[in-house]
């Protein structure tokens, strides 16, 4: 669906309010002005096109409610989701209890990819920066040191 990238410092105002970046909406592109906002994994937000996130729910809706971890991931997953439009200034209007599960102050970073925006405190997503490893070789080699490229036999 998209291909979504860039990291961008930004602000939100005293109402909550946040201005999404014009590199955004035009990676997006132009009539797509819903969005759906939930908690992320960490101490973020996770903001999703309206059209990503259907996707994710029929993804997650295939959950089984009987099985009790499986229900719980449900429960976290829509928790605070919520239906957000852009107005006419590009801003999103954030519910005060996802701003206060995130940590948000005024000072933001947005850090897009693949499909998905997610939203930090500068501070928090400074942490997470300060704490990656200093050698990201080993990670890439563990992860996809045995993927196959492109469908060839090379690894």
């Amino acid at each position: 669906m998209y291909q979504l990238t860039g990291e961008y410092e930004c602000k939100m105002d005293k109402k909550g309010r946040l201005r999404l970046p014009t590199s955004i909406i035009r990676q997006i592109g132009a009539g797509i002005l819903s969005f759906t906002l939930n908690r992320g994994f960490e101490k973020n937000l996770m903001l999703y096109p309206k059209e990503v996130w259907d996707s994710k729910t029929k993804e997650i809706n295939q959950l089984n409610i009987y099985n009790t971890k499986q229900r719980q991931a449900l429960r976290y997953f829509y928790r605070g989701a919520t239906t957000l439009t852009l107005d006419s200034a590009d801003r999103i209007l954030l519910p005060k209890s996802l701003i206060e599960y995130a940590e948000l102050s005024q000072d933001l970073v947005l850090f897009a990819y693949h499909e998905q925006i997610e939203i930090w405190s500068k501070e928090n997503y400074e942490a997470i920066i300060a704490a990656e490893p200093e050698d990201f070789s080993v990670i890439a080699d563990e992860i996809f040191g045995n993927v196959k490229l492109n469908g060839s036999d090379e690894t």
